[in-house]
Parts: C-alpha cells; sequence; structure tokens
C-alpha cells in the first residue's frame, strides 16, 4: 500500500501476536471485515517463549474473576481448536489430561492447598487433588525424591504456542480478513467528526482507517493506550526456556516445572526476571531451570539440551490482564493479557465479538479496568 493511501476497514487491531491474533480471528468469523496490523519477527513475540500450558490451577487466587474466566477458557478451547483445525488444517496440539503442580517444601504445599481451596470455594467450581509423593509417582514415574507433595487440576492441558498463533493467522484469511506484517505503528487518532472512526500511521507513513480499534500491542500498549483515553501500564518480565532432545514418552501430564511436547521433547521453564528490554538467555537462568528440572525427574540429567531462548511477557503490577473500552474515544479497546495460550479461547470466541460491537462486554469485566492501576503506581503484587 503506497504510503499516500488510507486502507479503510471495519476493525483495525494493532497487534499481531496471540492475543491481538485471537480477537482478530474472533472478529472475522463473525464476518466482520478486519486489519490486523503486525510488526513481525522484530516484535518481543511472548508466544515464541510461552510455556505452552492451558492452565487454571491456581490461577486468580487474589481475583476470582479472573480464576472463572481462566477455567472457562480451559472448557471452551476444545471448541476452538476444533475450529482452527477445521478451518485451516493446523493442529494446535491441544492435549488436556489434567496438570500437575509439584513442590519442594512443606510450606509450599500448605500454601497451595489453602490457596486452591479458597479458588474454588469461592470460584464455584475449579476442581483439584492434593497428592502424597507415593501417589504423585502413580502418574508422574521417575520423580525425584526431594517432592515433598503436588496438587493436580483435571481440567488443566497445554498446547503448542507456534502452531496455536499459525493457525490464528491462517484462520483470519481464510475467514476474509486481511494481515499486514512489518508495521511499526506511530501513531494512532481518533477522527472525531462525523464518521467517528480511528486513523492508524505506520512509522513508514502508511495509513489505515476503521470503525472500531482495538490495541492489542503488548508492551506498546503503554504509548499507545493514551492516545485514546485508556491507561495501560505494562512492563516486561523475561522468561528463560529451554528445550532437550526428543526421548521416548514418559510425562503424559503437563507439569508447573516442565511438559513433553507431543514431539517428544522437554520444555523446560521458566524464570521470572526483571531485565528490562533485555531478552537474551543467560548462564545463571539456564543453569538454574537446568537444576529444577533434574531435582524434579533426576533421569533428565542424561538428556542433551538442544535450545533455549529467552521471550518478554507482558506484565501488569497485580499480574491480571486489562480489557478496557474508552469512553472518550467510542470504538476504541485495549486488551493484553501474558496469559495468551490459556485465554486464546476466549479471546476469539468472547472478546473478538465484543470488541466488534456484536456481543455485550463479558459479564464482570470492570474488574479488568486498566483505571484500577494509580498513575505512577510501582511493583509487583503478583505471585507470577
Amino acid at each position: 500500500m503506497p504510503p499516500d493511501t488510507v486502507e479503510r476497514t471495519k476493525l483495525i487491531v494493532v497487534g499481531g501476536g496471540l492475543v491481538g491474533a485471537a480477537i482478530a480471528y474472533g472478529a472475522a468469523r463473525r464476518d466482520v471485515p478486519v486489519v490486523l496490523l503486525d510488526q513481525g519477527d522484530v516484535a518481543f513475540r511472548a508466544s515464541r517463549g510461552n510455556f505452552g500450558l492451558v492452565w487454571v490451577h491456581s490461577k486468580g487466587g487474589n481475583q476470582i474473576r479472573y480464576a472463572t474466566w481462566s477455567r472457562e477458557a480451559a472448557e471452551r478451547w476444545p471448541e476452538l481448536n476444533q475450529e482452527l483445525f477445521d478451518t485451516t488444517g493446523i493442529d494446535s496440539d491441544l492435549q488436556q489430561p489434567g496438570g500437575f503442580w509439584i513442590g519442594f517444601s512443606e510450606k509450599d504445599v500448605i500454601a497451595r492447598e489453602q490457596l486452591l481451596s479458597r479458588i474454588d470455594r469461592e470460584a464455584g467450581g475449579v476442581p483439584f487433588n492434593m497428592m502424597e509423593p507415593a501417589e504423585l509417582r502413580q502418574h508422574l514415574p521417575g520423580l525425584g525424591p526431594d517432592v515433598v507433595g503436588g496438587s493436580y487440576c483435571p481440567i488443566d492441558g497445554h498446547a503448542n504456542p507456534l502452531k496455536l498463533m499459525s493457525a490464528l493467522h491462517a484462520g483470519i484469511v481464510s475467514r476474509g480478513g486481511r494481515i499486514v506484517s512489518g508495521v511499526d505503528v506511530a501513531d494512532v487518532q481518533f477522527n472525531d467528526d462525523d464518521r467517528a472512526d480511528f486513523t492508524v500511521t505506520a512509522q513508514d507513513g502508511r495509513r489505515w482507517q476503521g470503525e472500531r480499534l482495538v490495541l492489542a500491542a503488548g508492551l506498546g500498549n503503554a504509548e499507545l493506550a493514551p492516545k485514546v483515553g485508556l491507561h495501560a501500564p505494562v512492563f516486561p518480565e523475561k522468561g528463560q526456556v529451554l528445550v532437550t532432545e526428543r526421548l521416548k514418552p514418559f510425562l503424559n501430564y503437563p507439569t508447573n516445572k516442565l511438559r513433553q511436547t507431543r514431539e517428544g521433547s522437554i520444555q523446560i521453564g521458566s524464570t521470572s526476571e526483571d531485565a528490562g528490554l533485555d531478552d537474551r538467555t543467560t548462564t545463571v537462568g539456564m543453569e538454574w531451570l537446568a537444576r529444577r528440572a533434574v531435582a524434579t525427574f533426576p533421569f533428565l540429567s542424561d538428556a542433551t539440551l538442544v535450545r533455549a531462548w529467552g521471550a518478554l511477557r507482558v506484565m501488569t503490577s497485580d499480574g491480571f490482564p486489562i480489557y478496557d473500552a474508552s469512553t472518550a474515544c467510542p470504538g476504541a479497546y485495549v486488551v493484553t493479557s501474558h496469559s495468551g495460550v490459556t485465554l486464546a479461547s476466549v479471546h476469539a470466541l468472547n472478546v473478538g465479538p465484543w470488541v466488534a460491537g456484536l456481543a455485550d462486554k463479558p459479564h464482570g469485566f470492570d474488574v479488568f479496568r486498566g483505571d484500577r492501576f494509580v498513575p505512577g503506581q510501582v511493583g509487583k503484587t503478583y505471585a507470577h
């Protein structure tokens, strides 16, 4: 598209990662004309370092609406997975056999049981079982002697984040949407005239206009949201991940420490580091992950590591998403979440129709507004 032309559409989604792609797909599947503006591979894609869990287990301890939102997401994942496969032929490798949290101290296990009991009670049903080491080993053979207990949630699972990304992008195009890559957004503007639409301008001068706008630009939301009367104080948190060679299948369940992919490799994750915009791997981080993996399954000490990478999560100070609609600029929305895999189903099936103007705001979403954060607030209050 030449720099002096303007492309018009119904909905513009800024950000082509898992969050933005799921929302754009959710609108496109309802026949809404949508353009997804993707920065491309130079972006700090959280999906590249995502551990791939579809996880409900312990989420929302300080915000029960997040617990019920995560549960709904897990319940709707099979629907999205099958639809994407039928539409694109891409399988996101969803498996939902349940998932295990593994504890190495009595103090942590006791705290875990208290947390899960409260979530289950207040959310109205997030099932779990606490297990002693002997019972854990019936499900997780080879578990190390340092494990003192754990918990199991039957609705947890995992998927392949990169296949999910490919499926969402292919699904958008197959449903008539358009994806534009290599877009560095310079500005977003509300055109408060008879049309009341939005203009998005790229660094190279290309422009797009739409009746509605969704900012799903990850870390870029902090700068873009105020331009349309919204508040999204997000910051980066680095996570490092290790991957082993392919091994004979031994792990039938994902855990909070590692999981075995459908191809057989073991994905080991992940760290939580305050490193600014530095997504490089470090010796210290990789060593910590490797030691914890061997403590979990000692026989992994003989496995060969074949890959390591780092990526930046998009975090808020309380750890919960931001879903907000602008009152100053009607038709503008901001969405940010570090849980792009778990929440992909509800982002597509619930949030997509909402931001497209086809459905009401999901119930209880006021707790996720951006104005819950005090300007200038620093520090974090979540336990990631």
